[in-house]
């Protein structure tokens, strides 16, 4: 694979220097040790030396172990913890404190070191969360005291939801963040606060989910967008460090360190921005940023199951488009309570208030008017 010059920023207050293309490597789980050897090294090559290691299955963990052996003085290690191993052999977010210090002690086992650089705290992604996490004797205390004990340089937590990522920077002390950072969600309020917080508090900012889970790639009947142009808009972002792209073979490896010869002309997403801003309007993301409502609906999951309904129906509802802006999609019933509030729309009053917090335009009267129809018919 062909070199070049690799861009070297400062990941914030931990002065660790790191390539501007870092390694997301959940996709070489389940690998032949050849490929993620190969994989690897022609990374390195290339300047990659910051490597996010997700999960605790043992092949996986003794696989790119062997692939780091030779480079370990070239390579930063992000160890993840809270990822656990079920009895069937899958993915388990785990925040038991025992079982967490045993798997970053395998870790260390298996990479052959006393230490990682960045132990990062998995998955804070709800308010719960962020209470289980940092409740006194939980996994934030054990991350203190394993970099008390030199076994972790620095700490991160790793998130996608604003609030508890925002009320963790807030209240821990922590030096690393990674976070969703793309085209399509940047355009939901909230999340370009998380990048000036990272920023004034100097808290390296990794951009994780560039490619939006391949939905930013995929934008059928629009313009094509390139992993180029992905990588181009998030180191473009305040305070962002460094991207790591998930990649499953040389070609995927390619493909982003690409992002380093390419021209302005293809690295531009001026134009993706720009149809990506007009694609928004008048089309309801469940943000919840048209709460609080005076009667109580939880407005977005009224709209998002009205949207489900509508689009069963075949209506012309251009569900690719809200896919393409929201990473999950909320499982509906037709329980009342949802966070304490009403799926009910007939109760709304119409007075408003929410049309003026919406940032994208949507009709949410019209939108209570079809719901309370629907329920009512």
């Amino acid at each position: 694979m062909m070199k070049n010059p690799m861009e070297i920023r400062v990941l914030g207050k931990t002065g660790l220097k790191v390539g501007a293309i870092g390694l997301g490597t959940e996709y070489l789980n389940g690998q032949p040790r050849e490929k993620v050897g190969s994989v690897v090294r022609s990374a390195i090559e290339n300047g990659i030396n910051y490597f996010d290691v997700v999960f605790a299955f043992p092949e996986y963990r003794d696989n790119m172990a062997a692939a780091f052996q030779p480079h370990q003085d070239r390579v930063l290690v992000c160890g993840h913890i809270c990822c656990a191993v079920s009895k069937s052999g899958h993915y388990r977010l785990s925040r038991d404190v025992k079982e967490n210090d045993r798997l970053f002690h395998d870790l260390l086992k298996r990479f052959k070191t006393d230490h990682v650089d960045i132990v990062m705290i998995q998955m804070v992604n709800e308010l719960t969360s962020y209470e289980n996490v940092c409740k006194p004797g939980g996994v934030m205390d054990l991350a203190y005291r394993l970099k008390k004990q030199g076994k972790a340089r620095f700490i991160g937590i790793s998130g996608h939801k604003v609030p508890a990522v925002a009320r963790t920077i807030k209240e821990c002390a922590i030096d690393v963040v990674m976070f969703p950072v793309n085209i399509a969600w940047d355009m939901t309020p909230g999340r370009k606060e998380i990048y000036e917080v990272c920023n004034r508090r100097k808290i390296g900012l990794v951009a994780m989910k560039i490619y939006g889970g391949g939905r930013v790639l995929r934008r059928p009947g629009r313009s094509a967008v390139t992993p180029v142009q992905c990588i181009s808009y998030a180191l473009d972002q305040k305070g962002v460090a460094t991207v790591v792209p998930g990649v499953r073979n040389q070609k995927e490896l390619a493909a982003a360190l690409a992002h380093l010869k390419a021209p302005a002309r293809d690295r531009s997403y001026r134009k993706i921005l720009k149809e990506s801003q007009e694609e928004l309007q008048g089309n309801c993301v469940y943000c919840n940023h048209c709460l609080p409502c005076p009667v109580g609906i939880d407005i977005g999951r009224v709209i998002s199951r009205l949207d489900r309904i509508r689009s069963g129906k075949n209506a012309p509802l251009r569900r690719d488009r809200t896919n393409y802006y929201y990473p999950a999609r909320l499982r509906l019933s037709r329980s009342i309570n949802f966070k304490g509030l009403s799926e009910r729309a007939e109760k709304c009053t119409e007075c408003g208030m929410c049309v003026k917090r919406c940032p994208f335009g949507v009709d949410i009267i019209g939108k209570m008017r079809q719901e309370a129809a629907f329920q009512n018919s």
